[in-house]
């Protein structure tokens, strides 16, 4: 049997935590920042931990 190919697009954008969670960025970071207030763009700044119904299919891109 073949083996499954990990999605190269998930793989550039998840990674994953030493407990086997999955680490995201947040959206809205790369362009038109100068109407987002300061707070905001940095809150964004910071890894979110992905739902773990959404890490069911990330994994699953990942080849897990």
């Amino acid at each position: 049997m073949p083996k499954i190919k990990t999605n190269s697009g998930s793989k550039k954008r998840f990674t994953l935590t030493g407990t086997g969670k999955i680490k995201r960025k947040h959206a809205y970071k790369s362009h038109i920042l100068t109407k987002k207030t300061k707070k905001q763009k940095r809150n964004l700044t910071h890894f979110a931990i992905m739902d773990a119904c959404d890490a069911k299919k990330v994994k699953a891109l990942l080849g897990m």
